[in-house]
């Protein structure tokens, strides 16, 4: 019940603004609210009732675009022009500052005044410009990443997933995952069967290269931590040493050992027949040839021998600040040995230089030594720079260097041209005569490159592959902590994207290319332990 009363006094006619003067209390229809009390109120719009009583301030119009005609849109006066044009887009799909409105006096302006402009209910009003284009649907449905299968996932993510840790197994995940980032082995692991391998390859040492590719192909297609618990059991029935036990549990191992011994076991069975071009996989992969000269300083007598190791080692002494001073360092030694001249053992010193290079260089830091006070192998906490480039060309033999020179060279001109230098060949090739030269003299001064060799028939016109001696960064195997045997281990590998992940065990992360350079010892936090650097070729 209206318990009060309005008064409509109208001021302005053109305007038609409204003073309601309430008194009391009022409980009204549904376009009022209870209020208490005298007071006036100034009302810029206002519409009380669905009679139409206040509707002078809305006005319908008519807007006739391209074909179409839009009937009966109310505008409110007593707000610019700009709220009207929103309408229309809504309408129309025609953005605001493409409507063109034809108004008496030109355009319809954003500011406008309605009054001014003498716009009358039911006035059709013409309107011109473009509507956005209607945004089509897609053709394919769109699939959420984790809709797609789980192997799809893994490729999507641009890298693998981590490895559980059964137990102080850090050791075993770090090596694993920074051997699973050389394509070649994958390939040469999924080539592997049990018929193909030789016959010294013993029944164990099959297990471990199977369970090996199981593993890497489980990391491939999972998003997940995978449980290397197979290849765990075997690698322990293979190498008991890793099934050491204290207080009931497994012990912390030495990575490195891990490392090496499970690479002597691919070795072995990823060996091809002898017929075959590359027998040793693993060795073509990281072996590395070493030729050492031996002289004995009591009797003056020198031999030489050969050998093939994975890895080479980085010593670290007070006087070694960088990797590659740590590799001089541990190319050189000192053995004991039988001399023919003195008939019995005498010191030696041995150095050696790099005869062959592997596609895939490992060093070793030698970080660890035995320490009979704690009856365990202590760590060598001094900082050691790594590069993400290595070039090792000064590491090797004379005719290895040799062979190096003109493939670096090529690599010099063709870094060269990225920053628009001159080359060598466009160089030398202006001191040159017009002389006409042969092949044969072409090749022996190191130009193949200008010159034009004929292909047997049938034969391959590809060019071939050779090794710079240079090298980049590819993984780090680090380790925190104080004793080789205790602490804990975590890879950091290189994808094909030029991204770094840190594998934590089961965790992968991503990391930053100027954090991995970091990892270079001084204090408890992870230092480098072993680093693998990829080959750099060119095409000649």
């Amino acid at each position: 019940m209206l318990t009060g009363f309005l008064l409509f006094r109208l001021l302005s006619i053109s305007k038609c603004v409204i003073v309601c003067t309430l008194s009391s209390s009022f409980i009204s229809s549904n376009s009022f609210v209870p209020v208490r009390g005298d007071f006036d109120v100034l009302y810029s719009a206002v519409r009380i009732s669905k009679s139409g009583i206040g509707s002078c301030f809305l006005l319908r119009l008519s807007v006739k675009w391209q074909k179409k005609v839009f009937e009966g849109i109310e505008i409110d006066v007593t707000l610019p022009p700009s709220v009207f044009k929103a309408q229309l887009y809504d309408l129309t799909g025609v953005p605001p500052e493409r409507q063109k409105i034809m108004v008496k006096g030109g355009l319809l302006k954003d500011d406008g005044d309605w009054s001014a402009i003498g716009v009358k209910d039911g006035q059709k009003l013409m309107m011109m410009g473009t509507a956005d284009e209607i945004v089509k649907a897609p053709e394919k449905a769109i699939v959420f990443a984790e809709d797609l299968p789980e192997e799809e996932q893994a490729t999507n993510l641009g890298y693998s997933a981590g490895l559980v840790n059964l137990g102080n197994t850090c050791y075993m995940n770090s090596t694993l995952q920074c051997l699973k980032s050389v394509p070649e082995l994958k390939s040469a692991l999924s080539n592997y069967s049990l018929t193909g391998r030789g016959s010294d390859v013993d029944q164990t040492s099959h297990m471990l290269t199977v369970a090996t590719r199981e593993l890497f192909g489980d990391l491939d297609r999972s998003v997940n931590a995978v449980s290397p618990t197979q290849f765990w059991m075997v690698l322990r029935k293979k190498f008991p040493q890793f099934s050491q036990l204290h207080n009931g549990m497994h012990m912390q191992q030495d990575a490195e050992e891990c490392w090496t011994q499970l690479l002597y076991t691919l070795s072995q069975s990823l060996k091809a027949p002898s017929s075959s071009e590359d027998p040793d996989a693993v060795k073509a992969l990281f072996g590395v040839n070493l030729m050492s000269r031996l002289h004995c300083q009591e009797s003056g007598e020198e031999s030489s021998e050969t050998e093939s190791v994975y890895s080479l080692k980085c010593h670290i002494s007070h006087e070694v600040n960088h990797l590659h001073e740590g590799l001089k360092h541990g190319l050189k030694g000192e053995l004991e040995k039988t001399s023919p001249a003195l008939g019995r053992t005498a010191l030696y010193l041995k150095e050696s230089l790099i005869d062959s290079l592997p596609r895939y260089l490992t060093v070793q830091f030698v970080r660890f030594f035995w320490k009979r006070e704690t009856n365990q192998k202590a760590k060598i906490l001094r900082k050691v720079d790594y590069p993400l480039e290595l070039d090792v060309y000064d590491l090797c033999s004379e005719d290895l260097r040799k062979k190096l020179e003109a493939p670096r060279q090529k690599l010099r001109d063709e870094e060269g041209k990225k920053f628009g230098l001159k080359t060598n060949a466009e160089s030398s090739s202006k001191d040159t005569t017009d002389v006409k030269m042969t092949d044969a003299e072409a090749s022996s001064n190191g130009s193949a490159e200008s010159s034009t060799v004929a292909q047997p028939e049938g034969a391959s016109s590809e060019k071939e592959t050779h090794m710079t001696g240079i090298y980049d960064l590819v993984s780090v195997l680090t380790h925190k902590g104080r004793s080789a045997d205790s602490g804990h281990y975590v890879s950091w590998v290189k994808q094909e994207s030029g991204k770094w992940i840190q594998y934590d065990d089961s965790y992968p992360s991503l990391q930053r290319e100027e954090d991995i350079t970091k990892l270079s010892g001084g204090g408890d936090w992870h230092m480098a332990y072993i680093v693998m650097y990829k080959a750099r070729f060119v095409s000649m």
